[in-house]
């Protein structure tokens, strides 16, 4: 439990973790696709959403029929109770596979959007850096 101080709530050092440590227990829960598998799960209906900035996406290219969508507001696009949500991604049973720069803030979105239910999510192994990589 969180400990207020002076205005300020502090965190317990025995509850206290390291990002690395979420990172891999968020990788636990979800499916992760290379690179290469990717066009053929999108040809048997998997969604690719990428996470990226505009200036990212500008910089690098988008994968083609992918989707884009703020890493800030995916939870209130996918939720299909949200009155923000996007019909495009707002299917909790869908195949949603997650794009970010190098597949980090992927996994632990795609562990998000897994604690809100849905059932078939992932992302993309050392995201879009990867995928260029690979000649894709």
């Amino acid at each position: 439990m969180p400990r207020r101080r002076k205005g300020r709530f502090t965190a317990d050092r025995q509850s206290s973790t390291t990002i690395d440590e979420i990172l891999s227990r968020a990788r636990l829960q979800i499916t992760r696709s290379e690179p290469k598998q990717v066009l053929s799960e999108m040809e048997s209906g998997a969604i690719v959403v990428d996470l990226r900035c505009p200036d990212e996406r500008q910089r690098t290219g988008m994968i083609p029929g992918s989707i884009a969508v703020a890493r800030s507001v995916l939870e209130w696009r996918a939720d299909p109770a949200s009155p923000w949500r996007d019909e495009r991604i707002a299917r909790k049973d869908s195949r949603l596979l997650l794009l970010c720069e190098q597949g980090y803030s992927s996994s632990l979105a795609a562990e998000s959007l897994r604690r809100l239910g849905f059932t078939d999510v992932g992302d993309i192994v050392g995201g879009m850096e990867r995928w260029l990589d690979k000649g894709l």
